[in-house]
C-alpha cells in the first residue's frame, strides 16, 4: 500500500487570501486523516505566501499520522524542523522567487552540503528525503549523501500523460528500481492526479508515499474533499 500524504498548502493559499483563519489549515489537516489520508504535507516558504512558518507549529500536536514538511534548507528552515522534528523533511531547491517546485536537486554538485544538513536531521532522528529529476546518476548521488529517500519529481511524466505518451513513465520506472536495488525509499510528487496516480503506481516499483496538493483540492472543489481522497486510497491500493 502506497501511503497518500495531503499536501495542504493550497488551504493555506485560500486562507491567505482574505488575511483571516477561514479555511482553517488546522481544521483541514484533522479532516483529512480523519478521512483516511496516511500523512499531511506542508512547504513552507521564505515569503510564507501560504503556509507560514507558525502553521508548521501548530500542526505538530495534530498530525498523528505521517508528518512531512518540505523546503530548501535554508537555516530558518532547518532550524524550524530541528524545533518540530516531524516524520519526515523532504529537501527541495527551490529558490526565493520560486512560483512552485520546478526542478531536483543536482546531488552531486551539492554533496557537500546536503550530506551536512541530513547527517543533522539523522541525529535527530528525522526521516530525509531528497527531491530528484529521474536521472540515474542523481538517484546514487542522493545515496551517497545519506538520504533515507528519494522523491521522484514528477511534472514532466504527469504533462506527457495528458499527451497519451505512457511511455514518459520509463524514466521513472527505472529510477524507482535502482533506488530500491541501493536502498532508497521511494516518494513521488507534483502534478500526480486522479487521472494518473494509478498508472503511476502500478509501474513504480516498491512506492512508499505520494504527496499530492494542488490536483487534489482542486479535485475537491467539484467532488468534496473526503470524497477525493478516498479515491486517491482505492486507486493506490
Amino acid at each position: 500500500m502506497t501511503k497518500l500524504s495531503v499536501n495542504i498548502n493550497k488551504i493555506a493559499t485560500l486562507r491567505n487570501s482574505r488575511g483571516g483563519d477561514t479555511p482553517n489549515v488546522v481544521q483541514f489537516a484533522k479532516d483529512v486523516q480523519r478521512f483516511g489520508a496516511e500523512g499531511v504535507t506542508i512547504h513552507p516558504r521564505p515569503d510564507e505566501r501560504h503556509i507560514r512558518y507558525q502553521d508548521a507549529y501548530d500542526l505538530k500536536p495534530i498530525v498523528h499520522t505521517e508528518y512531512n514538511i518540505e523546503g530548501n534548507p535554508i537555516s530558518k528552515f532547518v532550524d524550524m524542523v530541528l524545533e518540530i522534528k516531524p516524520t519526515q523533511v523532504t529537501l527541495v531547491p527551490d529558490s526565493i522567487d520560486t512560483l512552485t517546485s520546478n526542478a531536483g536537486w543536482d546531488t552531486i554538485k551539492n554533496k557537500k552540503f546536503l550530506t551536512e544538513v541530513i547527517s543533522e536531521f539523522n541525529r535527530n532522528n528525522i526521516r530525509t528525503s531528497i527531491f530528484v529529476d529521474p536521472d540515474h546518476k542523481q538517484i546514487e548521488g542522493a545515496k551517497a549523501t545519506g538520504a533515507d529517500r528519494i522523491e521522484l519529481y514528477t511534472e514532466g511524466f504527469a504533462h506527457q500523460y495528458t499527451l497519451g505518451n505512457k511511455d514518459a513513465i520509463k524514466p521513472y520506472s527505472e529510477c524507482a528500481d535502482i533506488a530500491n536495488k541501493i536502498g532508497l525509499g521511494v516518494n513521488a510528487g507534483h502534478d500526480l492526479s486522479l487521472d494518473n496516480i494509478k498508472f503511476f503506481k502500478q509501474n513504480i516499483p516498491g512506492l512508499l508515499e505520494v504527496s499530492i496538493g494542488h490536483a487534489l483540492i482542486s479535485e475537491s472543489l467539484y467532488l468534496g474533499i473526503e470524497n477525493v481522497v478516498n479515491m486517491y486510497l482505492n486507486k493506490l491500493k
